[in-house]
């Protein structure tokens, strides 16, 4: 396991999350150079794409058609952590979260490739 996911729970519709990950301490000191993502997944169903962003800075993201508009993937290179912010949650927006990483790639890339680095994945619940 080379990240922790936390932040996810049960939430109503319309509501907000934040979710985070960061490096396990097992995980060399490279978050500067991951491409990073996260990939989500509901039960019955494949994993899918929710957003990526670029290395270092963060400069670029990219988002699911499904997430755009109610989510914001954002990272903080000095504390080493990746947030998801999730606002206007849907019933169809319930999956486990996980964390997705790469050594230098790109998030467009990342779309359809995920990255080799994965966190355990955290539960998010919509439920009224």
């Amino acid at each position: 396991v080379q990240f922790v996911e936390s932040g996810g729970g049960l939430v109503q519709p319309g509501g907000s999350l934040r979710l985070s990950c960061t490096p396990s301490p097992e995980t060399p000191n490279t978050f500067t150079i991951l491409t990073m993502a996260w990939f989500r997944q509901a039960p019955g169903r494949e994993r899918e794409f929710v957003a990526a962003i670029s290395r270092s800075d963060g400069l670029t993201t990219i988002y699911a058609d499904s997430v755009k508009g109610r989510f914001t993937i954002s990272r903080d290179k000095v504390k080493k952590v990746m947030h998801l912010q999730m606002e206007n949650l849907r019933l169809e927006d319930t999956a486990v979260y996980y964390c997705n990483a790469q050594k230098y790639g790109s998030p467009q890339t990342m779309q359809t490739t995920p990255g080799d680095l994965w966190g355990r994945g955290t539960q998010v619940t919509v439920s009224a």
